[in-house]
């Protein structure tokens, strides 16, 4: 018996630290960290910084370009050629050279269009970020909120199975007192196994959502955490949104990615228009060369070039290449125009779509919520009303049933809502992002 305590108590000590040393995570701090180490944020950040290199790179073309080169041949046969009527041999055994060069674009269409995008394609970078951190808030926020609703329904089940095996315990007593037939402990021990499938169900589904957070957020798939909530709070002030507030198309993240589609469109169509002014650039160049019949004194003298320069090149025919170029790329932002438009049609149908939802959700929450309260009003008094003799026990259990199912359609009605006021806070561009 000693032991069996000390197993007992070595066990809730065990289990006692084990819940402890779990990590705790407000919704907050479950953003905040999916923020950080969510795969798709973590992708788009090394996105982030592919792009700004990139832009340096097409940037680079400003600054001057150097190369060198070495050469050295081993003439085995020597050129031949005929001079004042003899065949004479010419050159030398051993040749090397040695160059290097120096270019300068001073103006090039194609760099100057990198330049000019260099800022829009930044930005570019920049609203790809603010959108996948509008889409992780929206899905972490979710998440949360199913797991916490889904904590909510196993209280109401298990507060249900307490009451229904006390209802099990004083049916199946009535009847070995010979006070009742066995239907009503049948009907309630039915009634209990019910109860007790949903809760194992719902348990089941808690883990699986605790798993889908745990991807969300890019937590180890191996670790265990807990979430912090005040259910007080999320029912009566989480739910609250100011449904007077107005569009404005231009906070949404998606029309200004579009917008700075338009700019770098606008900059390819110009740069097609100005392929006719000439490509300017300065070279130099430096080359000492070597040359003898002796390997070993090859490098005793050397006979040095060098030069300066400035070359231009224009397209003076491309076959109407570029005449193409300029009608593809007007036929381009055209077609972008067409998706601005309909860009606001549809961000303005999801305002509208997302504002009758969290609307008609409200209304159903607060009805779901009075049909709760009246089905614990009427199971109450049935209740009573079996234990003074005058209703049978079938209407007990259909009260109970039915108040569970009162219970449970509130809950899901509250999730409901805040999923809703998740959608129609990104529909009217007010996510809040860290």
């Amino acid at each position: 018996m000693k032991q069996k305590l000390s197993f007992l108590i070595i066990l809730c000590l065990v289990t006692t630290l084990h819940v402890s040393a779990q990590q705790s995570y407000s919704l907050e701090e479950c953003i905040t960290f999916a923020l950080e180490h969510r795969p798709d944020m973590e992708q788009t950040m090394i996105d982030e910084q592919i792009g700004h290199h990139e832009i340096n790179a097409s940037l680079s073309a400003w600054l001057p370009q150097i190369t060198g080169s070495y050469s050295l041949v081993n003439n085995t046969q020597l050129q031949s050629t005929v001079f004042a009527g003899n065949v004479v041999q010419i050159g030398q055994k051993y040749n090397s050279n040695l160059s290097l060069r120096a270019d300068q674009t001073l103006y090039s269409n194609e760099v100057l269009l990198a330049s000019k995008a260099a800022k829009h394609s930044r930005r570019q970078l920049e609203q790809n970020i603010v959108s996948s951190k509008i889409s992780t808030v929206v899905d972490v926020s979710k998440a949360f909120y199913d797991i916490l609703l889904t904590r909510e329904q196993l209280n109401i089940l298990q507060g249900n199975i307490v009451r229904q095996q006390k209802q099990y315990n004083d049916s199946r007593a009535q009847y070995d007192n010979g006070m009742v037939d066995k239907t009503d402990y049948q009907r309630a021990s039915i009634t209990l196994a019910n109860s007790r499938s949903a809760k194992k169900r719902t348990e089941e589904s808690l883990k699986a959502k605790f798993a889908y957070l745990r991807q969300l957020m890019g937590l180890p798939m191996e670790e265990q955490f807990n979430l912090e909530y005040d259910t007080k709070q999320i029912l009566e002030s989480d739910i609250l949104l100011d449904t007077t507030q107005n569009l404005a198309i231009e906070s949404r993240i998606e029309y200004r990615q579009l917008q700075t589609d338009m700019e770098l469109l606008k900059l390819n169509t110009s740069y097609y228009k100005m392929g006719l002014i000439p490509t300017i650039s300065a070279y130099a160049n430096y080359s000492p060369q070597y040359f003898h019949d002796d390997f070993t004194s090859l490098y005793n003298n050397n006979y040095t070039t060098s030069s300066i320069g400035l070359t231009a090149s224009i397209p003076i025919f491309t076959g109407n290449k570029r005449n193409q170029q300029i009608k593809i790329a007007k036929l381009q932002e055209e077609r972008l125009d067409v998706t601005l438009e309909d860009a606001k049609r549809v961000i303005s149908t999801e305002y509208q779509t997302a504002l009758a939802g969290y609307k008609s959700d409200y209304y159903d929450m607060e009805t779901l919520r009075s049909n709760a309260d009246l089905a614990a009003d009427v199971y109450k008094t049935i209740k009573l009303q079996y234990d003074e003799g005058i209703k049978t026990y079938l209407e007990v259990i259909v009260a109970e049933t039915e108040l569970q199912t009162a219970q449970l359609n509130y809950l899901n009605a509250v999730f409901q809502l805040l999923s809703s006021k998740l959608d129609f806070q990104k529909s009217i561009g007010t996510i809040e992002i860290n």
